[in-house]
């Protein structure tokens, strides 16, 4: 076999099936071995960024190995965000790029760029491959280092010579890991038993680690009150009594008040975030600390652990489960005061909009969770949308909430609804877009059209960048600039042009038959609900402050009018 071909045996071996990618010259060699493959489902993408990100939904959805390819130079540099996007929220990610043919290399050839050094710090690992006989075994282990420990996404860059040489070499046998050795747990539970206000705060790594089953039970078993990240979010399940939502900038008060006034913080799967932590001299400020995690660099990174525990989730919250089953924490009063706090500064607010007011971001986004089913995938761009989707819609496992945490990539929504619907077919997966967010993928449509992916779309148009308006309009004494998305194309038109259907909704009373509509349909629609400018995400926390200096919007209000007064 040549490269190419050792490529795709690779791709069998490890039951790789469906990969995302556009062709160019340098790696035309392995889309020329695609014609004779049978076993590998190649998705074009009509965009390398719109193939990376496909990858990385793939790989948050369905739990396995994202694949993304493309040729040398703008193929190669097209992908650079969505693989940083991967990268920064650690998701396992194959990158296989053409490079110009081996004499070639450092002459300035055509579509020549240097992928190995632009990418060395937006990687787990990197390979420019420089044998062919290299070649199967740079894959073997390519493809485990991408899943293994912390995932993140590995780049194989080769020379369109070696695609075509035959290899002699065959891939090594990797044997498997041993079982993972359970740390010495008798200090983490002796902190947690003689904590009073012990919280528990879970982040992506829940998932990252397939281990949500294992964190349930010990979230049951423990009844300990819990926050989650972004990332966290769907961890505890949508039923759990105990979960006070997200934590951090755009965070219910009563996830952030937790926070403040525990005294022991046990963090499993997160990584202390900034944008969850706010100023973080003064985060959990009264509180021990037990940090949980696979990744050794994560812990004592930025705030030093009064305990670290490393290694496999699965295994250690096994564990600590075994331990609490046989004497519970008793801590009844905390879990009752977390529970009021929940009540009265939660996201649990009813819809008492009038029928025919105009349509609320958070109105829109807790009747689409009443109504989706309870499996529905929700891939969100990066916005306000991307906030009101996590404080208000009812996830029921982290893999149904796809969002771009660490990069915050605009138009990482579309894509990445693809890539979860090709991930889970038979499921529900919805992209829920900003005006701004969807234009910067919309070419994708194509993509949808192509393979009559059944995947809706819900657009909340405000016709501006409505995060970076409200944050001028709080910090930067609401003076606007280059925000304004009033030339925005008719959303509708745009999508019956690819022959997607759609819908535009306006008024409260038309959300319910919006969200019906595009459900009941089989095949892609499209529902473009039109929405204030001026309505704000809240609470927000301003940007380097203390999460307990939450502004909402009464506080706005009761400020506006003091200057108005004045």
């Amino acid at each position: 076999m040549n490269g190419a071909q050792h490529i795709l045996d690779a791709f069998h071996r490890h039951d790789i099936r469906t990969v995302f990618g556009y062709p160019g010259g340098c790696i035309m060699p392995l889309y020329d071995a695609l014609v004779d493959d049978v076993g590998t489902e190649h998705v074009l993408c009509r965009h390398e960024q719109g193939c990376a990100l496909a990858a990385d939904g793939y790989a948050r959805a369905g739990g396995k190995l994202g694949v993304c390819i493309a040729t040398s130079g703008p193929g190669a540099t097209n992908l650079i965000t969505g693989v940083a996007n991967a990268h920064r929220d650690s998701i396992p990610m194959l990158v296989i790029t053409g490079q110009v043919p081996s004499g070639l290399i450092g002459t300035d050839a055509f579509q020549e760029t240097d992928v190995l050094g632009m990418t060395l710090g937006i990687v787990k690992h990197s390979y420019l491959v420089d044998s062919a006989d290299d070649l199967p075994a740079i894959m073997e282990e390519a493809i485990h280092l991408a899943q293994s420990g912390r995932p993140g996404p590995v780049w194989i860059d080769i020379p369109k010579d070696i695609l075509l040489t035959e290899a002699h070499a065959q891939a090594p046998t990797r044997t498997g890991s041993g079982p993972t050795d359970c740390p010495n747990l008798s200090e983490a539970l002796t902190m947690l038993r003689a904590a009073r206000k012990p919280l528990l705060y879970s982040g992506g790594g829940v998932s990252l680690a397939h281990a949500e089953a294992r964190f349930r039970a010990f979230a049951e078993t423990s009844a300990l009150p819990g926050v989650v990240t972004l990332k966290g979010i769907g961890n505890a399940g949508k039923h759990s009594d105990q979960n006070l939502g997200m934590l951090g900038m755009h965070g219910s008060r009563a996830a952030n008040r937790a926070v403040d006034e525990c005294d022991l913080l046990l963090v499993v799967g997160a990584r202390l975030d900034d944008r969850a932590t706010g100023k973080l001299d003064t985060f959990a400020p009264n509180a021990r600390m037990i940090h949980i995690d696979a990744d050794a660099a994560e812990i004592n990174k930025l705030r030093p652990a009064d305990l670290a525990i490393r290694g496999d989730l699965n295994t250690i919250l096994a564990a600590l489960t075994r331990e609490l089953e046989t004497e519970p924490l008793a801590i009844a009063d905390w879990q009752k005061q977390c529970r009021t706090w929940n009540t009265t500064g939660g996201f649990n607010a009813a819809d008492n909009e009038e029928p025919l007011a105009p349509i609320t971001g958070p109105a829109f986004v807790r009747q689409l969770s009443r109504i989706a089913p309870d499996d529905t995938v929700i891939a969100c761009d990066v916005g306000q949308h991307q906030m009101w989707v996590a404080q208000h819609y009812q996830f029921n496992h982290p893999r149904h909430h796809l969002s771009s945490g660490g990069l915050g990539t605009m138009g990482f929504g579309l894509p990445a609804a693809i890539g979860a619907q090709f991930a889970n077919r038979g499921s529900t997966v919805i992209n829920v877009a900003g005006d701004g967010s969807f234009m910067m993928n919309a070419q994708e449509l194509a993509t949808i059209r192509r393979y009559r992916l059944p995947l809706k779309m819900i657009i909340l148009d405000n016709q501006c960048l409505g995060m970076v308006r409200q944050q001028q309009e709080l910090f930067y004494n609401n003076r606007e600039s280059q925000i304004d998305l009033d030339d925005n194309p008719d959303f509708v038109a745009m999508a019956r042009a690819f022959d997607i259907p759609a819908l535009h909704i306006e008024r409260t009373d038309q959300i319910r038959r919006g969200i019906e509509t595009i459900l009941a349909y089989d095949g892609p629609m499209l529902l473009h609900v039109a929405i204030a400018r001026e309505d704000n995400v809240w609470p927000i926390v301003k940007p380097g402050a203390s999460n307990r200096d939450m502004i909402d919007e009464s506080q706005r209000t009761a400020k506006s009018s003091k200057e108005h007064v004045a």
